[in-house]
């Protein structure tokens, strides 16, 4: 895929960014008085989850991982004194002789795969006591999904786009995710919330997937290609997203959240 556009991602920054927050309202302290604590986040894109880290734990060593440049390159500018680093967060691991005490993934690991391999391993990474916090969108199966997996699979695109079905990774269920971590950890807290996105029309609902889920749509055509796949996408997410009394459209966005503990020291 093209490399990320961080301005189309930051035009929904408060909607983004509140799911992160909730998720992080249910992390526990982490990290002990006879060190610093140390705190992930997976995925950072343009630093606004890691802000969220850098203002709860204040003393805390607090890395930014990203596989993505131009997202870097803003959650840089954003957070100056903050460490960043470029990684494919499938394979990032931590330095050697490091142990994070958070491991905090906010709608990221959608996009890696191998998820009942992955999240043991990450969850294996921890500092005793540590904690793995994860939020993912689970909206697959939305109006929202299903309609970019039907326009693709239109003959004028679907030699380009390939197979619709296997460009995401498959979320596993809640249970599963739960069945996974919990012979692993002390604590194990799993939920799901639907958000209710108000969104001014049909053309803002496009936009806010262009600088996510339709990317591995998109990024797969011409111009001129690209243009007639979201005119024809945005003409059905019209008639799948009534008006409603105040001429707003509600964008129904269902995540899914998990927050691991690891046995061992208590927190400080």
């Amino acid at each position: 895929m093209a490399d990320w556009n961080p301005a189309l991602y930051r035009r929904f920054e408060d909607e983004r960014t509140r799911p992160a927050a909730e998720l992080l309202a249910r992390v526990p302290s982490v990290g002990g008085a006879s060190r610093a604590t140390f705190a992930v986040d997976l995925g950072c894109g343009p630093g606004n989850s890691t802000e969220l880290l850098v203002r709860r734990f204040p003393q805390a060593r607090v890395l930014g991982v990203d596989n993505s440049a131009s997202m870097l390159v803003s959650a840089r500018e954003r957070l100056p004194g903050t460490e960043f680093t470029e990684a494919d967060i499938a394979a990032w691991t931590p330095a050697a002789g490091e142990a994070p005490d958070l491991l905090f993934a906010n709608a990221a690991l959608q996009w890696v795969p191998d998820h009942a391999e992955l999240l043991p391993r990450l969850f294996g990474l921890l500092a005793p006591g540590g904690v793995l916090a994860i939020q993912m969108p689970d909206n697959w199966q939305e109006p929202s999904h299903r309609l970019m997996r039907e326009v693709a699979r239109d003959p004028a695109w679907a030699t380009q786009i390939g197979d619709a079905e296997s460009l995401r990774t498959p979320l596993l269920g809640i249970g599963r995710y739960y069945d996974l971590l919990a012979p692993l950890a002390a604590e194990v807290d799993v939920w799901h919330t639907i958000y209710q996105h108000r969104m001014a029309g049909p053309g803002a609902i496009v936009d806010w997937l262009r600088g996510t889920g339709l990317r591995p749509f998109v990024d797969r055509l011409s111009e001129a290609q690209r243009a007639g796949f979201l005119a024809e996408y945005e003409r059905r997410i019209d008639a799948a997203y009534p008006l409603r009394a105040d001429g707003q459209r509600l964008l129904a966005f269902p995540r899914l959240f998990i927050v691991a503990r690891k046995a061992g020291a208590t927190a400080a």
